[in-house]
């Protein structure tokens, strides 16, 4: 069903930038901060191409992403970004701290091109909603570069197939980068016609769900669509036209280097709110215990970890209070009626659903538009807006597990957006994909 192929990847030319100089952060992982020592690290760094500065002066014919074209084609013609002579996969290695933990953990998987499937094929699958405004940002990009600088982040069911290339990665790594989280990021060529097509033939029953990259991919969905009209009629077939195809990192379901974290809710700016009347409302709908209000991150993922073996568990800490919800009594049935039993066995649609929406009345529509919301890893960070006023409530709870997403994914349902953080991130610019 997955349609895999090799191909010549753009790669950083040492002679001109090392890589560590140039690859960054997904572009929505890339903060203002990290944006500037981007900037800073090397005119070559990607981030000018995925995520440039705006100016003042930017109209329709010189703006982000003119320049980000600009960039590109100047660096492919000066050598900066050279090209693999053959086609190949390319083996990726993550070595990384889960974080909290002195635990070493190693993600495998592989770059290659895949192809473009329209969810009804039931060949690609996602577990995310997604955002109007992100996918115009990257189709505007991507019109413009006609390139894929960071990879799909794909899971497969069934055989792992690191095993197949896993010869090749006991050599000198062909891109070695240590990030600013300390992941250490390996990555090898892998041109063997045999090894290849024992990949493609063991990836040809798979089924793929979008980890990671969801705007992305819908972004390549629409890209593809568009380049089939402007074709039609000129070609006897576009099968194996570049636009059908898209980059992805693959990695096994089974990979025991495979994290979810979970990520934190940020509620401000709620006019009148009260934290006693927050309580009484949210009692009608679980069962709660008060904790210490000074409550420290660690505390929170030990509770949250001890009573999550028990069904769903929240935790929601204001200035004054922390308060474990767990339990669901049946009054919030109807809140959850329109959803399918994997679904409401989801915290975080117990939190949206019955929290967000039903206690404290957000709509649906300001969730996705983020009007009183922001999302936080770090529950430390999310701790600290609470308690100096910067926001009204957070809400903590643990991680999806890898069998919840791929359950959902499978039944053609999706999460509210941000219930999984895939951890570590693919780096962006290791492997680059020019349709051109």
């Amino acid at each position: 069903m997955a349609d895999i192929i090799p191909f010549r990847a753009l790669r950083y030319n040492a002679e001109f930038v090392q890589p560590s100089d140039a690859v960054t952060q997904p572009y929505d992982k890339i903060s203002r901060a990290m944006q500037d020592d981007y900037y800073a690290a090397s005119p070559y760094n990607l981030v000018r191409i995925i995520l440039g500065r705006r100016e003042e002066q930017d109209n329709t014919e010189h703006n982000v992403y003119t320049r980000a074209a600009e960039n590109f084609r100047a660096w492919r013609a000066e050598g900066v970004l050279r090209q693999d002579a053959q086609s190949c996969i390319y083996a990726y290695s993550e070595r990384f701290q889960a974080p909290g933990t002195d635990t070493q953990l190693e993600r495998r998987g592989f770059i290659a091109l895949g192809r473009i499937e329209d969810y009804t094929a039931k060949v690609v699958f996602r577990h995310e909603q997604t955002l109007a405004k992100p996918k115009a940002d990257r189709l505007d990009l991507l019109r413009a570069t006609r390139a894929h600088f960071g990879q799909i982040f794909m899971l497969y069911e069934g055989e792992n197939v690191d095993s197949l290339i896993s010869a090749g990665t006991e050599s000198t790594p062909d891109i070695e980068v240590t990030d600013e989280y300390g992941v250490v990021h390996r990555v090898w060529a892998v041109s063997e016609p045999d090894v290849i097509g024992s990949v493609q033939e063991k990836m040809r029953d798979k089924r793929l769900i979008i980890a990671d990259g969801h705007h992305r991919y819908e972004t390549a969905l629409t890209y593809r669509d568009e380049r089939r009209t402007a074709h039609a009629g000129t070609a006897p077939s576009q099968a194996k036209a570049p636009y059908e195809f898209l980059m992805m990192t693959l990695v096994s379901m089974n990979s025991p280097g495979l994290l979810i974290l979970p990520t934190h809710r940020v509620v401000r700016g709620l006019a009148g709110f009260v934290a006693d009347e927050f309580v009484r409302k949210s009692g009608e709908f679980f069962e709660i215990n008060e904790v210490d209000p000074g409550i420290d991150a660690v505390q929170i993922a030990a509770i949250l970890c001890d009573e999550g073996n028990n069904g769903t568990a929240l935790l929601a800490v204001t200035a004054s209070r922390a308060l474990l919800l767990h339990h669901p009594k049946p009054f919030g049935a109807h809140l959850l009626s329109k959803l399918s039993p994997r679904q409401n066995a989801l915290d975080v649609v117990q939190l949206h659903k019955i929290l967000l929406e039903g206690v404290l009345g957000l709509s649906e529509e300001s969730i996705r538009n983020q009007q009183n919301i922001s999302y936080m890893r770090d529950a430390a960070e999310a701790l600290a807006q609470v308690r100096t006023d910067a926001a009204n409530i957070v809400f903590f709870m643990n991680p999806c597990r890898i069998k919840q997403v791929r359950d959902v994914a499978f039944a053609g349902e999706v999460m509210p957006q941000k219930s999984t953080d895939f951890y570590p991130k693919l780096l962006s610019g290791l492997t680059i994909y020019a349709l051109d």
